[in-house]
């Protein structure tokens, strides 16, 4: 089967690992928990499917009845702790121990560069500065930037989008896009970095509505009472809008300034037709 580090989902690597000893030996689900120490004979099937959980502690003894040791028992009880946690922080603080351990491991994290470029303002960002501005320094490209970053993090998200074949860099030092996009996921990693990629962008938003000129900036609202159908028709226009302006912005053009559009819809109230449940 494959190596730990492969997995994202703690879950599927004691499905799996199940299944790879089953094949090769009258292995049951009871043998299993036997061998982790679990009274119920059933404990690490209901996990597997999601029934229930493992504790920090319940990850250890897993792992060392996987056979899992050092950096791989590591990986793997960082990956419990990725998916028990209940706030961004603390899922923040797995996933950098994951990517830390598999760094020692010297082995990838499948998704690791799209969560590292989702997870700073500075990555889109300076994808689309540095090729605008050929010939700059980091500290000129800097400078440039409104956020405030320093020489040194331009030199490091140049180096990141280099590396993950985001930009290509010429024999001139000057920097072009490539064709490579990578995709936001549908998994738990990914979508944990564009949620602190939207609270960046939202302080900016603030910033400029504060201290930027109004040629400079446009916020506009609406606060609309509407069905569910009515509201998936709205994220549906927002999101084939959101195309339309992507396919203006990638028109042949020179660049002249670098433009955050956040287009947002939030409920205000719960859901007024089961106010009754509340009671």
């Amino acid at each position: 089967m494959k190596q730990v580090t492969e997995y994202k989902d703690y879950r599927l690597f004691i499905q799996e690992y199940y299944e790879d000893r089953k094949q090769k030996s009258a292995f049951t689900w009871r043998d299993f928990a036997a061998q982790a120490g679990f009274s119920s004979p059933v404990y690490l099937k209901d996990v597997s499917t999601g029934k229930k959980n493992l504790s920090a502690a319940a990850a250890e003894r897993v792992a060392s009845a996987t056979g899992l040791t050092d950096h791989d028992a590591d990986y793997f009880c960082a990956l419990v702790a990725f998916a028990g946690a209940k706030t961004d922080d603390d899922k923040k603080k797995a996933f950098d121990n994951m990517q830390n351990i598999a760094n020692a491991l010297k082995v990838k994290i499948l998704g690791a560069d799209e969560f590292a470029y989702f997870d700073s303002w500075k990555n889109p960002v300076l994808r689309e500065v540095a090729p605008a501005m050929p010939g700059a320094k980091p500290l000129e490209i800097a400078h440039a930037c409104k956020p405030k970053i320093t020489a040194a993090e331009v030199t490091e998200t140049l180096q990141f989008l280099t590396k993950a074949g985001l930009l290509q860099k010429d024999e001139n030092g000057n920097y072009r896009q490539t064709d490579k996009i990578l995709s936001s996921g549908k998994g738990e990693m990914v979508p944990l970095a564009i949620r602190n990629m939207h609270r960046q962008m939202g302080t900016f938003a603030l910033e400029s509505l504060e201290n930027d000129p109004i040629n400079e900036r446009k916020f506009t609202g609406l606060t609309l009472g509407v069905s569910e159908s009515a509201y998936g028709e709205i994220l549906e226009e927002l999101d084939q809008c959101r195309k339309r302006i992507a396919a203006i912005a990638s028109r042949p053009q020179e660049v002249e300034k670098v433009f955050r559009v956040n287009m947002q819809v939030f409920a205000l109230t719960k859901n007024l037709n089961e106010r009754g449940s509340n009671r």
